[in-house]
């Protein structure tokens, strides 16, 4: 399952740390940050919950950079 978050990230670097903290992320199968959009689209495991599995991204993402934030 494909879902797209918004985003908000000041840097294109910073939007690089949040796609490798998502891809990292237990439950993710793939993340992509586009900073030009201000978009973040994650595909999630088989069988794992969306809204559990963002938790975990938020956090670390939040780890990875303070200056980006992930609008559920």
């Amino acid at each position: 399952m494909k879902k797209k978050y918004n985003i908000e990230v000041d840097c294109a670097n910073c939007a690089n740390l949040m796609e490798d903290a998502a891809k990292k992320t237990k439950g993710v199968r793939d993340a992509v940050v586009n900073f030009m959009t201000q978009k973040m689209i994650l595909e999630f495991d088989d069988g794992e919950d969306p809204a559990e599995v963002m938790q975990s991204v938020v956090k670390a993402c939040k780890k990875a950079t303070r200056d980006g934030e992930i609008f559920i």
